[in-house]
């Protein structure tokens, strides 16, 4: 991959993670959908407990996730690739979440890897591991 392609590469990866943090704070399910593989895994930053797709999407449209705030450090990120059509974002957030009558302010370290499919960038794999 030539430099300018693989700046253009991470420019897509990196817009994708900020369409994902969008999409939660929005609770938009239909953007959820175009950025989540159909493989797609979470492991969660407050369990450590993994959900797939379906769990975590109806989570979030049923409201037993809601995401009130999302700070990431875009300028912290590192954006790798394995190949061409995996790219691998490894940043830092601080979110406020609630899930059920628990609210949590935590920070984290993520990684979130995408696959490129059709063109598009989709997260296959996501964890957060809390940080203060």
């Amino acid at each position: 991959m030539s430099t300018q392609t693989r700046q253009t590469q991470a420019e897509a990866v990196a817009a994708t993670d900020a369409a994902l943090f969008a999409a939660l704070l929005d609770s938009d399910i239909d953007a959820l959908d175009r950025i989540l593989a159909d493989e797609f895994l979470i492991i969660d930053v407050a369990s450590g407990e993994v959900h797939p797709r379906a769990a975590f999407l109806e989570a979030i449209e049923g409201g037993a996730v809601t995401f009130h705030a999302i700070q990431a450090f875009t300028e912290e990120a590192v954006i790798r690739f394995a190949g061409t059509d995996v790219g691998i974002v490894v940043g830092r957030t601080k979110m406020s979440i609630s899930a059920g009558e628990d609210s949590i302010e935590v920070g984290s370290r993520y990684t979130h890897v995408f696959q490129r499919e059709d063109g598009e960038w989709r997260l296959l794999s996501a964890q957060g591991t809390r940080i203060e």
